[in-house]
């Protein structure tokens, strides 16, 4: 179930990070995937879903960081 455009990522994801991280998130997951199709692929007993979105958060949590003060998500200061 790869998404098509940002407006189809879920909730958790539309409402709480900025639309760049909203992209990375969809690249990412899409690849994710197409990537591990294959139960063989995936740790445990994780659904391609699960993995996927794990994946996706991994991506987005590479350039954007939670602010622990006010909660928003804000691009990473230490790359």
């Amino acid at each position: 179930m790869p998404y098509r455009t940002i407006n189809d990522l879920p909730d958790s994801v539309r409402d709480n990070v900025p639309e760049h991280a909203q992209e990375i998130y969809l690249a990412a997951f899409n690849s994710a995937w197409e990537q591990y199709d294959q139960p063989s692929e995936r740790r445990g007993d994780d659904t391609r879903e699960e993995t996927a979105h794990r994946v996706a958060w991994a991506a987005v949590k590479r350039k954007y960081q939670k602010d622990e003060k006010s909660g928003k998500w804000r691009p990473r200061t230490d790359d």
